[in-house]
């Protein structure tokens, strides 16, 4: 699918303000992507429609992780997280995207896992520091993806945690499993 047409199909799914995030999104994948060597035709993909299920119906998610099976404890968790799985359900689905390696980097940009892939590490970092990103800690996470993808990601990790447990907010296992293994794989 080419880029115009994906814009298209995505800018139906979001508020004006979303699109442009998606847009920055964008633009970092394929600059992290070519500089770290991945894809960056998937990283294209992955990137635009990485929120396509942002705004859909809280209940409409709730119901697809139940009836595609996908993990129920999802639902004891932030409604923040559903739209990355069912993101990837309903890209599949409705945009006919079948590329494992995106619809995977799509289903894991909210929580990350453990064996991340360069593809799905890139749009999970990508998210995270567009350049209209703007709170405490993103500059040195922008300053860390220049020259160590998984350094970055380890710090970006780390602020999402620390700032859930700041507001006393529950925080989903598998953030917790990434940022373990991404320390215990750190080559230092």
């Amino acid at each position: 699918m080419d880029r115009e047409l994906a814009l298209v199909k995505v800018k139906e799914q979001l508020t004006e303000h979303r699109y442009q995030h998606t847009i920055g999104v964008m633009n970092t994948a394929i600059e992290l992507a070519r500089k770290y060597g991945a894809d960056e035709k998937k990283a294209e993909l992955a990137a635009i429609f990485h929120d396509y299920a942002k705004f859909r119906p809280k209940e409409e998610m709730r119901q697809i992780i139940l009836d595609q099976g996908m993990e129920k404890e999802l639902l004891n968790y932030n409604s923040e997280l559903w739209h990355a799985p069912v993101g990837a359900y309903l890209v599949e689905k409705e945009v006919g995207i079948t590329d494992e390696a995106i619809l995977d980097a799509i289903r894991y940009h909210t929580s990350g896992r453990v064996g991340m892939t360069l593809l799905e590490k890139i749009i999970y970092l990508a998210d995270y520091i567009e350049p209209g990103r703007h709170f405490p800690g993103v500059d040195e996470v922008r300053e860390l993806a220049k020259g160590d993808l998984n350094q970055a990601l380890i710090q970006s990790v780390r602020n999402s945690i620390q700032f859930l447990m700041k507001k006393n907010q529950l925080v989903y296992p598998d953030t917790f499993y990434t940022y373990n293994d991404l320390v215990r794989n750190r080559e230092d």
